[in-house]
């Protein structure tokens, strides 16, 4: 089988993103089509990678956003930063982030390159936010992105389907389901 030129990226399934209800509400389902997509990736040898935004507790990671509001989010050492439960990665490779773009002050783009990968598929939560900033530097990298309609989720769904149709028409990113993006992979071996 030859290598595969695409990637899963699961970003930011971790406990503290879930304290919203509405994340709350969706995320039995969110978690199951990602762990559909880890098991569908792992048939047709497409590496997985888990991105974590990890803070540290002495504020020296924080935005300035947690910087205005006083309080931390997803920081080390806490329940907050650990995986969302009933998400299983699979060994996926773990890369940690202190900003919304996966590719943002970490080695994701240079680990992807040297895989062979020219186009990520994104997972995960809040789409407009670190999914959006994620899509936008792939744009910038050269890298297609597919983004997964219904294993992406945001506390305001009218800013998931805005944030969603707007990648798909400024940047041509495709906007698919889980299935869809299993099937695919399924049906061009090597992506």
């Amino acid at each position: 089988m030859p290598a595969p030129s695409e990637a899963l990226l699961l970003i930011d399934l971790q406990r503290d993103y879930f304290a919203d209800p509405e994340l709350d509400r969706c995320r039995e389902d969110l978690v199951a089509t990602c762990n559909d997509l880890v098991r569908a990736a792992r048939e047709v040898g497409v590496p997985v990678v888990e991105v974590q935004t990890v803070h540290e507790t002495d504020r020296s990671t924080w935005t300035l956003t947690m910087h205005e509001d006083g309080q931390g989010v997803v920081e080390r050492g806490t329940e907050g930063v650990e995986r969302v439960e009933g998400l299983d990665p699979g060994g996926a490779e773990v890369v940690e982030k202190t900003r919304d773009s996966a590719f943002f002050g970490t080695d994701l783009a240079e680990r992807l390159r040297d895989a062979g990968v020219r186009r990520v598929v994104l997972c995960g939560v809040s789409t407009e936010s670190c999914i959006a900033a994620t899509a936008r530097d792939a744009f910038a990298l050269d890298l297609e992105a597919t983004l997964v309609s219904d294993a992406t989720a945001s506390v305001d769904w009218s800013e998931h389907d805005h944030t969603l149709a707007m990648l798909e028409t400024q940047h041509r990113q495709d906007v698919l389901t889980g299935a869809e993006v299993a099937e695919r992979w399924r049906a061009e071996p090597g992506n």
